[in-house]
């Protein structure tokens, strides 16, 4: 039977990857957006859908600069959680 504190130390670990492989991606997305806003205010421009074409551009080049990184550090912990596999099944 597989602990509790193994359980908790991965539920941990993933939604700790889930935040260190997402923040680049979403840093991206909110300082395009706060310079679109700007960009608004000082234009007068008040166009709602003004913001998606900069954020999807940026988003596709942050996926080129950190999609490595981040298919990396995914693959190895799914690999580091497959290895242990045996581990779990037993309970040991």
């Amino acid at each position: 039977m597989i602990s509790q504190e193994v359980v908790m130390d991965i539920a941990r670990d993933t939604i700790w990857l889930i935040i260190k492989v997402s923040m680049p991606l979403l840093l991206v997305s909110l300082i395009i957006g706060l310079l679109v806003s700007i960009f608004q205010t000082v234009t007068s421009i008040q166009e709602q859908t003004l913001t998606f074409i900069p954020k999807i551009i940026g988003i596709f080049v942050g996926m080129l600069i950190f999609g490595g990184w981040i298919l990396n550090s995914i693959t190895t912990y799914m690999t580091e959680l497959w290895s242990h596999f045996s581990y779990y099944l037993s309970g040991s």
